[in-house]
């Protein structure tokens, strides 16, 4: 027996840190950044998750049918918060050359984006209920509240979320900075769908009492769960942040990003890339209901193919990188099998195959995996100097910027065809209810081939990763 207990310790001693491995983001933590501290410090993505299910799902279902808001004022509301997108490059470039006499350059960014989210989260209630005619006051007043707030939630968590990620890589070693960089993105996953469910229980008896306190609840969570995140995690550093520190402009910042890597072909292949794998958001279960004839339940399961599509390509990824694979390689792969994905998905119609369908919608997850893994690496191997608030600003606007446009104009495309197909404008030939969907997809195909131009130029021939790059695992799971 005491042989056997020898045996079962050598046994535990030695798989203990295979196990270890396995463990979610275990391996993004280092001894000056140890896994308490960066969990805690990702709180900022789990408001950020909360706030984005909030605006995009609880309230816009909630204000179309509970309330009688007209469906294309929410769409306005909805899409609110794109304005600012395209200014987290500023905001980022800020933060990295703020002037405080404290020392601070990513805190106070954070904690006036916190503070602005949460003024908006306070207000929004209130303005809806103007809105939707059961409040006093005149309906256009409702119109401006609802939407200055919904500018000010979005304003805020893209401010707190650019300035938190740009601490985040401050923090994070050399060979730890992609890691934890993703773990801050699969945090706002695990935000999405948790106040999702959190939302839908306390939302399903519906009153106008409730909704003032869910959402200003959720103001309270995210101020407190912000200061929790950014408490004593920057180290103040006065002789950096002095006005006696000659700083650059913008353009000039700007103009040395974009030398740095060939980053403006990388931006473009991104903004490409994401807005064809985003174009079919809110596209595939109506055509696999619509088209295909599925039941509610079976296309409710398309989302679990494509996240399942997806865990694939992460793990693929995470062994082709591990052996030097060329991260634009594997995007340009990516992208390869979107096309492949799509064609699957536009050829089920035809043939009424619904499995030939659900194969595609599995290697649309796929394929979109492979991108984000493979342009992620891409973006966090820029060398920018103490500007990495620049750098993930710019990949953070044209993602946002080109997801939101693209699931909208998605929409806009495949309603617009599909009325015109009903009505017979397009032929007899051209009358099928697949029609509309059909042509969205083609343009995620154009799409997907555009990136693969842009792209092409980036990829290396027998690219080896340097030594001391960060391998993946888990943990690097995109957002």
């Amino acid at each position: 027996m005491s042989w056997l207990s020898a045996k079962t310790r050598k046994f535990m001693v030695g798989m203990g840190p295979r196990i270890v491995r396995f463990l979610p983001f275990a391996d993004a933590a280092t001894a000056d950044l140890p896994l308490g501290r960066l969990l805690r410090l990702s709180l900022f993505q789990l408001t950020g998750g909360m706030a984005f299910v909030l605006l995009n799902g609880t309230l816009n279902r909630v204000m179309i049918v509970e309330m009688n808001v007209p469906a294309s004022l929410v769409a306005v509301m909805v899409a609110l918060p794109l304005l600012f997108a395209p200014l987290r490059a500023l905001v980022g470039f800020r933060s990295d050359t703020h002037r405080s006499a404290i020392g601070w350059r990513r805190v106070p960014y954070i904690w006036m984006g916190s503070l602005v989210q949460f003024g908006g989260l306070a207000i929004m209630p209130f303005a809806l209920l103007v809105l939707s005619g059961d409040g006093e006051g005149p309906i256009w007043i409702g119109q401006l509240g609802a939407a200055l707030a919904f500018l000010l939630v979005g304003a805020g968590m893209l401010t707190a979320q650019t300035a938190g990620l740009a601490l985040a890589t401050d923090l994070a070693s050399d060979s730890s900075r992609p890691r934890v960089v993703a773990l801050m993105y699969v945090t706002l996953l695990v935000g999405s769908v948790a106040s999702g469910f959190v939302f839908g229980e306390l939302l399903a008896e519906f009153s106008a009492k409730r909704l003032v306190q869910v959402v200003q609840g959720a103001a309270v969570v995210t101020l407190v769960l912000n200061v929790v995140a950014l408490w004593k995690q920057e180290v103040r550093n006065p002789g950096l942040t002095s006005k006696r520190v000659q700083q650059p402009t913008f353009a000039e910042e700007w103009r040395a990003l974009a030398k740095a890597g060939r980053t403006l072909r990388l931006l473009v292949a991104v903004g490409l890339g994401t807005a064809a794998f985003a174009m079919q958001d809110i596209l595939l279960e109506p055509y696999g209901g619509q088209v295909l004839k599925m039941s509610v339940g079976a296309t409710t399961e398309l989302t679990a193919t494509l996240a399942l599509g997806a865990l694939l390509a992460f793990a693929l990824a995470a062994n082709v990188l591990e052996r030097g694979f060329d991260p634009y390689r594997l995007a340009a792969y990516g992208a390869l099998l979107g096309i492949v994905a799509f064609a699957l998905v536009i050829f089920s119609a035809p043939l009424d195959a619904v499995d030939m369908f659900r194969a595609g919608v599995f290697a649309i997850g796929m394929g979109g995996g492979l991108f984000s893994v493979g342009t992620l690496t891409a973006v966090m191997s820029i060398k920018s100097e103490g500007r990495t608030g620049l750098a993930l600003g710019a990949w953070g606007a044209v993602q946002a910027t080109a997801s939101g446009t693209a699931v909208a104009l998605g929409g806009l495309i495949g309603d617009g065809v599909g009325a015109l197909a009903k009505t017979g404008a397009l032929g007899a030939g051209m009358s099928d209810p697949a029609v509309g969907y059909s042509v969205v997809y083609h343009i995620e195909i154009a799409l997907l081939f555009a990136t693969l131009v842009a792209i092409g130029p980036l990829v290396r021939v027998g690219h080896v990763r340097p030594a001391g790059t960060a391998k993946f695992g888990l943990a690097e799971m995109p957002g």
